[in-house]
């Protein structure tokens, strides 16, 4: 079994903005606000990023019409004891999932992590 660091992306809608730094703040405040509710806090919230389609500059991931913003983040949560990347996306997908109903989520990146002798041994998300 092997621990793993699942990285994915969120669509997150923020409605009644006027500025897309306002609405990455509204996105990741209300993200986190749902994973604590849930005992989730060991998932990390970040804006996320996208490539400039002309220059490839990476800038925030946030679309602004009619006061009203698509926001990309991104959640990184570690699987500990997993039997394979397969296995440790499904378990990040249902914890993150679970907790943040009716948000489109796609896993991005899983990366396979070094043990720790501290680490819990039962499986499950840290």
């Amino acid at each position: 079994m092997s621990n793993y660091a699942v990285a994915m992306e969120a669509a997150w809608l923020v409605r009644d903005v006027e500025e897309t730094d306002d609405a990455i703040g509204v996105a990741v405040s209300e993200a986190g606000k749902r994973l604590n509710e849930t005992d989730k806090q060991y998932v990390e919230v970040e804006p996320g990023v996208t490539g400039c389609p002309a220059c490839g500059e990476p800038f925030d991931a946030a679309f602004l019409a009619a006061n009203t913003a698509l926001v990309g983040l991104l959640l990184e949560i570690d699987v500990f004891n997993a039997d394979s990347e397969e296995h440790a996306e499904r378990i990040a997908k249902s914890e993150v999932g679970g907790a943040l109903r009716d948000v489109p989520l796609e896993v991005i990146d899983v990366m396979e992590t070094e043990a720790d002798d501290d680490e819990e041994s039962d499986g499950s998300a840290r």
